[in-house]
């Protein structure tokens, strides 16, 4: 008589898990999971920032660099489209789309360095919050170039910072700076979507491309029609940049948006301007008077005469 072979149960059975019938099962995985994570790290509310993948460091981008075929990809784009190297300039003549990307990796490098003094300022003060809790993480799709910048300038102040990465057939890679507990990676784009809207009191809009567009304006439309239960600050960072891209007041013009519709964002051109309005709309409208970090404190000013005559073992106590 032959031996009845056990069936697995259903959660092991990866056949089934991975089938067109478990599709809802792990849909709610990529609920649940990041749920537990949040709750095991005690994360309260979070900060995103969304910008192109390509671009790099300062130091970076002023060295040979090689235009990636997809962000985040391991495949680089064909040799006409790369930017023109030390060498192609000042020796062959580069091609003009070449000399354009040399010329534009340098130039838009900026914007990966603000990106990550931003995230530093914003972390640096959100960790002196009174709360059990961590309050406005800085939050990227943890790919490479302002993703990896706002997640760079977090962990150099110090705090978590969040990644929510896609899994793409390209292999879009994890930037280093994520904190690993908090590194998370989706299958589907709704249910990233999903965490980046769920958890953000604000979002940070870098110039980006396509995939940019998609996450600013889906964002700005919940806020528009009123599908968030918050006040989500939007920021929208490289003035010159995103009125070159976007003709917003062609909007207006035409009637597609309301004139109040322009009051959903605010323009900022450096970080620290951006840092100043998400300190000031994220303290008015998500933190109570006990949460509120306290001033730092001056120094008094100490008279000129007398600092020189007192002895140096004086002087120290005066500070």
């Amino acid at each position: 008589m032959n031996e009845h072979k056990r069936p697995l149960l259903a959660y092991e059975d990866h056949a089934f898990i991975n089938s067109p019938d478990g599709r809802m099962l792990r849909i709610m995985a990529e609920y649940m999971e990041p749920l537990a994570h949040f709750r095991r790290e005690r994360i309260q509310d979070t900060v995103v920032f969304f910008g192109s993948a390509r671009f790099r460091a300062l130091d970076i981008a002023s060295r040979d660099l090689e235009l990636l075929d997809k962000p985040g990809s391991a495949h680089v784009a064909p040799t006409e489209e790369q930017p023109a190297s030390h060498h192609d300039v000042t020796g062959d003549d580069p091609s003009h789309l070449q000399r354009l990307h040399a010329e534009a990796a340098v130039d838009m490098a900026h914007y990966y360095e603000d990106a990550r003094r931003l995230a530093y300022l914003l972390t640096q003060w959100s960790m002196t919050i009174k709360s059990r809790r961590h309050r406005f993480v800085v939050t990227s799709g943890g790919g490479p170039g302002i993703m990896e910048a706002a997640n760079r300038g977090a962990t150099e102040a110090g705090g978590k910072t969040i990644g929510l990465n896609i899994r793409l057939p390209f292999e879009q890679e994890h930037n280093p700076y994520i904190t690993p507990s908090l590194d998370l990676e989706f299958h589907y784009f709704f249910m990233r979507k999903y965490w980046f809207a769920y958890l953000a009191k604000a979002l940070v809009v870098f110039p980006g491309g396509f995939g940019t567009l998609d996450e600013m304006f889906e964002l700005l439309t919940l806020s528009q029609t009123h599908k968030l239960a918050k006040e989500l600050v939007i920021v929208v960072y490289g003035s010159e940049y995103w009125k070159k891209a976007v003709n917003f007041d062609l909007f207006v013009e035409k009637g597609a948006i309301s004139p109040n519709d322009l009051k959903l964002f605010h323009f900022a051109d450096t970080p620290e301007d951006a840092f100043a309005i998400l300190q000031e709309k994220l303290t008015r409208n998500y933190l109570n008077e006990a949460e509120i970090p306290e001033p730092p404190k001056q120094e008094e000013p100490i008279d000129v005469e007398t600092e020189i005559t007192l002895r140096p073992e004086f002087r120290k106590t005066r500070r």
